[in-house]
């Protein structure tokens, strides 16, 4: 039988990597998020202190842009997703003892007061960084606010990773070529005073550090690799104004991910505040600090957050628990392709069981593996497995208990079935604490086949009607395994362990036990008639799940589709010339219409376009323009439009001769 944990061991503090607030919760998210709750539940009931935090991330350009198009605030915007992301996970079974926000006061505090610390002990220090610029915007274009091209492997890239191509972290100043992302204007280069984290100057701490790290070898051979390579000092600084102001500067906030991060000690700190504890016993001197995080991030977890953890004088991470990628359907998770799972309106909105889904991102691969997601797939594990086997050896029994004995019958279990128990209980443990949660859930599964197995050859149905005390053996054995099975599947499914518990006769909660009470007796009591545990999904409804993914695919296709290749006469049939906006005006009853007066070198034309959310009219009298000259005439909104401007990108940038030519130049 398993022993209690030893209670002098540090506690044990779960972090998850923070969902950024700018889009809902997707299946992605969940890969990381029910592991680290199942480890937590687990962990806690053979006797762990456990503290699980977690929060969102709050900060950094991609929440400013989208706050901008929503013409809300950052700060708005975050509320609004963290709320969702709360709830979210609330729905899903995955309970934080706290979740908290980076933009919140104690995170500013906590966050500068690091940087000061860091200063203070040498290892910040600054640089002149020669940063791109908008002249239009009239400011310094971080992360990204600028896109460019890859200094690198030359690809398309934004300011903070070449995305398209190699995949490296771009440090301020290093893309090449840069644009705004916002206007399309081409950047400047322009010199600002920017802090640097001393990364190189921990090298020699880093490589016995991730000796001694525990969790997934993914995330200690992947950081590993990039030490032996070379580290780079990081620039921990940017030029926004959404974000924790760097001590002593009101023009600069700290890199997102430095607050990130350290938003898990602020999380600890409002825990603690809250229930008057000590938040230091977590994240100072011996500690436990286990993060579960996405492959994605591994290297900002095991290497730039202990070493910034060291230089600060904090405790250093216990484990890196890193989950592999999530495929959809055998392809790679694209929200802009199509391929993705939404939480709550693919899944929890249709009224599929959480626990359903918690079951599959647990057993269907290694932690450390890729995960294919297929509905297909999706219902066939469930039926198969949890129903088929788990659900059906449980109701077969307890139906066969409250029919023949009206509940659980007197006697003792037999020596054979503890022993079984015990062996899954020593199993089970080792994969858990080994973070190879498919193997626990096959060991437990495992303990349910052997159930079923167990019920069939030894029949009560038939033995009771010769030998009712033997019938009445072997159902007790029977209810000692659904009793194990109910503690055991608990951090896997604890909506449908609690009912499996009830149905035992319990009136408590299952998640108040320990683990290893599954092989104390089950006593003499009586029970209700059992309801199933667990219902088949069926085909049709497979269909009609599958069905709403493969329209969103179709979709996001089509607006990916190629223009089919044109030979060069027809593209000769095509005239282009220069033009001059002479004057401009909205059109009446339109938000997105304006009528331009146009001299395209003899002529005047009037056009209408679509930019008037991206232009007042007043902006485009005198500007230099590209125009489709030849495009037959058309009413737009009841006014005659005669050609078309040329824009690029989703903020219409217009096209322009780079030096100054006539009107009515033709475009070759």
């Amino acid at each position: 039988m398993l022993k209690s944990t030893v209670m002098s061991q540090p506690p044990l503090l779960v972090t998850c990597g923070l969902p950024y607030t700018n889009g809902p919760c997707h299946l992605g998210h969940l890969r990381t998020y029910v592991p680290a709750d199942c480890y937590v539940r687990y962990m806690r009931r053979t006797g762990e202190e456990v503290l699980f935090i977690s929060g969102s991330d709050n900060h950094g350009t991609p929440i400013v842009v989208s706050a901008e198009e929503r013409g809300i605030s950052p700060r708005a915007l975050s509320e609004q997703f963290h709320r969702h992301f709360d709830e979210t996970f609330k729905r899903i079974g995955v309970n934080f003892d706290h979740f908290g926000m980076t933009d919140d006061p104690v995170n500013h505090h906590r966050t500068r007061e690091i940087m000061s610390r860091l200063e203070k002990n040498g290892y910040i220090y600054k640089q002149i960084v020669h940063q791109a610029y908008c002249p239009k915007c009239r400011r310094f274009l971080p992360d990204r606010y600028v896109e460019g091209t890859c200094p690198y492997c030359g690809k398309q890239a934004r300011g903070d990773e070449c995305d398209q191509g190699c995949g490296k972290h771009l440090e301020p100043g290093e893309i090449q070529d840069p644009f705004c992302k916002v206007c399309g204007t081409k950047a400047e280069f322009r010199d600002q005073e920017h802090f640097f984290f001393r990364l190189s100057a921990f090298r020699d701490y880093l490589l016995p550090f991730l000796d001694r790290l525990r969790g997934t070898s993914n995330a200690k051979n992947y950081a590993i690799g990039w030490i032996r390579d070379e580290l780079h000092d990081w620039c921990i600084t940017r030029t926004l104004d959404w974000g924790v102001k760097f001590p002593g500067r009101d023009d600069l906030v700290v890199y997102v991910w430095v607050d990130a991060p350290i938003g898990y000690i602020a999380f600890t700190e409002e825990w603690a505040a809250d229930i008057n504890k000590d938040w230091k016993r977590f994240w100072c001197g011996s500690t436990r600090v286990t993060h579960f995080i996405g492959g994605d991030i591994i290297y900002h977890h095991c290497i730039f957050w202990p070493a910034l953890l060291k230089g600060a004088g904090y405790g250093e991470p216990h484990a890196v628990v890193a989950s592999g990628m999530v495929k959809v359907d055998d392809h790679k998770f694209s929200k802009s392709r199509g391929y993705v799972v939404w939480t709550n309106e693919d899944y929890l909105d249709k009224g599929l069981s959480p626990d359903y889904l918690r079951y599959y991102l647990l057993a269907y691969t290694s932690h450390t593996k890729e995960l294919n997601f297929s509905w297909k797939v999706f219902g066939e594990r469930i039926n198969n497995e949890v129903v088929n086997i788990f659900g059906n050896f449980v109701y077969r029994t307890l139906f066969f208990a409250h029919k023949e004995f009206g509940g659980v019958p007197p006697g003792t279990t037999d020596p054979a079935i503890i022993a079984e128990i015990e062996k899954c209980l020593t199993g089970v443990d080792a994969q858990m604490k080994e973070y190879e949660f498919k193997g626990a859930v096959d060991t437990i599964m495992g303990l349910a086949a052997f159930g079923n197995t167990y019920i069939q050859t030894n029949a009560p149905w038939k033995l009771i009607k010769t030998d009712r005390d033997a019938a009445a053996r072997i159902i007790k054995n029977c209810i000692q395994i659904v009793k194990a099975l109910a503690l055991l599947i608990e951090p896997v499914i604890p909506a449908k362990a609690q009912e499996c518990w009830a149905q035992l006769g319990y009136s408590d909660g299952v998640a108040t036990h320990m683990i290893d009470e599954a092989a104390i007796l089950v006593p003499e009591r009586q029970l209700m008639a059992p309801i199933p545990l667990f219902s088949r999904i069926e085909e049709n409804q497979i269909a009609e799940l599958d069905a709403v993914l493969q329209h969103r695919v179709m979709e996001a296709n089509k607006k990916m589709e190629k223009v089919p290749s044109i030979s060069i006469e027809d593209f000769s049939k095509i005239e282009m010339k220069t033009g001059i906006v002479l004057a401009a005006e909205g059109i009446p009853k339109s938000s997105k219409l304006l009528k331009l007066k146009v001299d395209t070198g003899g002529e005047i034309r009037q056009i209408v376009s679509g930019i008037a959310q991206f232009y007042k009219p007043e902006e485009l009298v005198g500007k230099n323009v590209v125009v489709l000259t030849n495009l037959a005439p058309a009413k737009i909104f009841g006014v005659e439009s005669n050609g078309m401007i040329l824009a690029a990108g989703d903020t219409a940038s217009l096209l322009a001769p780079e030096k100054p030519v006539d009107p009515g130049t033709k475009i070759r």
